[in-house]
């Protein structure tokens, strides 16, 4: 199939695949006399690998690194445990932070009436100061 099919299958737009082939994260596909991709079953899996990967916010450097590993299959999966292990801390940490920005939020909201004007609103004094 060539890159704009691959593009509606996956949902990825043309310009992503591109760049993902660019970055080694998809294998290079054949070519047509005309130049044009051809792209077939396998890419159509990296693809989705790849989505799935970035689905869980996973940063592309670790997604190539776990491609580099999914093709070593004899390898120790210590590495894939690592890199997951790094990537919940980042989301605990996340979360972390998104309680507490809506702890504030809340807290804003709660400091403000509708019945007051501008001048008198306590989110405007909260954000001022």
């Amino acid at each position: 199939m060539k890159i704009g099919e691959l593009s509606k299958t996956t949902g990825c737009s043309i310009q992503t695949i591109r760049y993902y082939e660019k970055e080694g994260l998809l294998s290079t596909p054949e070519r047509t006399e005309g130049n044009y991709r051809l792209y077939g079953e396998r890419a159509l899996k990296e693809l989705e690998f790849i989505k799935h990967c970035r689905s869980l916010d996973i940063p592309l450097t670790d997604v190539k690194r776990l491609i580099e590993l999914k093709n070593k299959p004899e390898e120790s999966c210590a590495s894939v445990n690592k890199l997951i292990a790094q990537q919940l801390a980042l989301v605990n940490n996340r979360m972390r932070e998104l309680k507490a920005l809506k702890a504030e939020l809340q807290q804003m909201a709660s400091s403000c009436t509708t019945e007051n004007t501008v001048e008198a609103c306590g989110i405007i004094k909260s954000l001022d100061s």
